[in-house]
């Protein structure tokens, strides 16, 4: 019963998630005339596509580093940029790029700021002590997609009008944002996302957060989630509308509850499309790359994929 006080209290201390945060305007902003000032090699060609090391200056300093999937051939193609896992970087998407390069589509996929090599990493903060230190490097990783997709825009081979954005765990957090911020990006799949941190942290019933749980000051974990809650996917994907949100969630998370899922789907507006996988949070199901692959080219149009063409004959 005490436990139950607890968690209520926890949630009650929270902000509600009816409207966009009123800081949105100001937390994610950023000077889109700056010069990108890229810096680029070819690390690897063949006659289908060509990969791209790329760095460009963040508006919040430092260097975002990426790699750049192109087309080998020469047109005007649909483009997708990319949020990889927490735990993850760039490379998690890398190929899968080079699968949609194949049929006609560029792809930008970034490394956040805790990810990066030295000297452009920033650490996240340490524990539950730090929250402010967390909402900045969460947000400049927002604001350094934001500028991925900048790059994007700018290139003669990309069609402004048909780019997509693929996020997996908090690169579906930073997806669930950038949909409700930026009308540039016309679809946006959303993998294994959570709807907000007390999903996890106050709401998870794994062995690891409860011990965890139990040994964090209750006014320390209040404070946290009162100031990382300004990035909450929640918050946000009320507001996408009328750019389509596809979710792919795992029945098998560990750290999140099909509940909070649910609670999430349910905020986001229409229009939205949902299928769950018999897989954890890695999401990595083959059936979950080929439905994500589907809709995408629904979405921006670019052609089939030869090998998945031929196993779903």
């Amino acid at each position: 019963m005490k436990g139950q006080l607890i968690l209520c209290a926890l949630m009650l201390s929270l902000p509600a998630y009816a409207q966009l945060p009123p800081q949105a305007d100001t937390l994610f902003r950023y000077e889109r005339a700056a010069p990108l000032d890229i810096k680029d090699s070819i690390i690897d060609s063949n006659s289908t596509l060509v990969v791209h090391d790329i760095s460009y200056a963040s508006p919040r300093g430092g260097r975002v580093t990426a790699y750049l999937v192109v087309p080998a051939t020469r047109g005007r193609f649909p483009a997708i940029l990319f949020g990889h896992w927490g735990l993850g970087n760039r490379t998690e998407f890398l190929p899968e790029a080079k699968l949609y390069a194949g049929s006609g589509c560029v792809s930008l996929i970034i490394d956040y700021p805790w990810v990066r090599p030295a000297p452009w990493r920033v650490n996240q903060g340490r524990g539950m002590d730090e929250p402010e230190k967390d909402l900045s490097v969460f947000v400049q990783a927002v604001v350094d997609l934001r500028r991925g997709l900048d790059l994007l825009d700018a290139r003669p081979d990309v069609d402004p009008n048909k780019i997509a954005y693929v996020g997996h765990s908090y690169g579906a957090q930073w997806g669930a944002i950038l949909s409700a911020i930026e009308k540039r990006l016309k679809a946006f799949v959303l993998m294994a996302g959570v709807p907000s941190d007390s999903a996890i942290f106050v709401e998870s019933d794994d062995p690891t957060y409860v011990s965890w749980r139990a040994s964090v000051p209750k006014e320390a974990l209040a404070h946290y989630l009162g100031v990382t809650s300004a990035v909450a996917a929640i918050r946000y994907v009320p507001y996408a509308t009328p750019t389509p949100l596809f979710f792919q969630f795992a029945r098998l998370e560990r750290a999140f509850g099909v509940a909070a899922m649910e609670r999430y789907f349910a905020a986001a507006s229409e229009p939205k499309s949902v299928m769950w996988y018999d897989t954890g949070h890695e999401l990595n199901d083959i059936k979950a790359l080929l439905d994500r692959a589907a809709w995408l080219q629904k979405q921006i149009g670019f052609s089939p994929i030869p090998i998945f063409e031929s196993r779903t004959r």
